[in-house]
């Protein structure tokens, strides 16, 4: 496993990170869930990406994720990155969401409580709130810090100006900015109009997560839709009709390029973002075990030449 620094900090990430977002809440099979941690664990992913409402149900896969860090991966938390976030909706009324400081600060403690574990490594603020100042959710990011509670401040879904403004801010607060968290993938590539850009000149990693376009870059939906996949799970945000024939032309055609890399698809999507060195780590999901180690293979090719950047960019027009 290759670990990157993030952005000027020092801190390194795995090339490749784990997400818990789908497949690790009570509706999930915890057997399953436990062999995914190990073998992520055992070769090289010392990342571990959660947000307050990960499940489902929402805190699910904090639980989940403390019973299997407390049972089997306590004498390994100083090898272990743990973040998680805050922002989205998590309780009902009007300090259950958003980026108040009495929002943020009170779903780190529940989140803490949840996982077992005195600090995260990484506190994000989730989304920007448009009703809160940017000054009082960074402000909030810097007290999880300063009280111990988490060892760095993230910010996710920010736009480049909203990322900026952000950095100046936490820089002025002595707290400075770690990581940005952007879905960034072929299909979704909005991280490109200015924010890496932004990330690299205020010196913030980047982790991208949503790398696999929730499954529709790999080789899954070439044949239809399978009855075990995240467009028929009525838990998933990947909906049936945004599997589309002219999606799926493109995905064809992408993952016949993916075969003449002797890869899968993948394998050359998480290839594609790693082949910027301003992409610190690429946080994946994973359903099985077996899923998992399709995605690492990824590793043994992060080449992409320029005839193939530029294939994959016709592809995609």
């Amino acid at each position: 496993m290759p670990y990157r620094r993030c952005g000027k900090s020092g801190l390194k990430l795995p090339a490749i990170s784990l997400g818990l977002w789908h497949n690790f809440g009570h509706v999930d099979n915890f057997g399953v869930c436990r062999k995914m941690i190990h073998h992520a664990f055992d070769h090289g992913i010392t990342h571990f990406d959660l947000a307050n409402n990960y499940g489902p149900p929402p805190g699910s896969a904090e639980i989940n994720f403390g019973k299997i860090l407390e049972t089997d991966l306590a004498s390994y938390r100083d090898e272990l990155v743990i973040s998680t976030k805050a922002g989205y909706l998590m309780w009902p009324g009007p300090y259950g969401e958003w980026g108040s400081r009495k929002y943020l600060l009170a779903s780190l403690d529940q989140s803490l409580q949840r996982m077992q574990i005195d600090y995260v490594d990484i506190f994000y603020s989730h989304r920007p709130d448009p009703d809160t100042p940017l000054e009082e959710t960074m402000q909030a990011l810097d007290q999880a810090v300063r009280s111990g509670k988490a060892l760095y401040a993230g910010i996710s879904n920010y736009d480049p100006d909203q990322a900026f403004e952000a950095s100046q801010i936490l820089r002025k607060l002595g707290t400075p900015c770690l990581i940005h968290q952007p879905k960034y993938s072929m299909f979704e590539r909005r991280a490109e109009k200015g924010l890496l850009d932004v990330l690299d000149k205020e010196g913030i990693g980047c982790i991208a997560f949503s790398p696999l376009a929730q499954g529709l870059l790999t080789d899954k939906y070439l044949k239809g839709i399978p009855a075990d996949s995240r467009a028929a799970n009525p838990y998933g945000f990947l909906k049936r009709n945004q599997v589309t024939p002219a999606v799926i032309k493109k995905v064809k055609k992408l993952n016949d390029m993916a075969l003449g890399r002797k890869q899968s698809l993948a394998q050359m999507a998480i290839a594609w973002l790693l082949k910027d060195e301003r992409v610190t780590s690429v946080l994946i999901g994973s359903r099985t075990v077996e899923q998992l180690a399709n995605s690492m293979g990824a590793l043994d090719n992060l080449n992409c030449t320029a005839a193939e950047l530029k294939k994959i960019n016709e592809i995609l027009k």
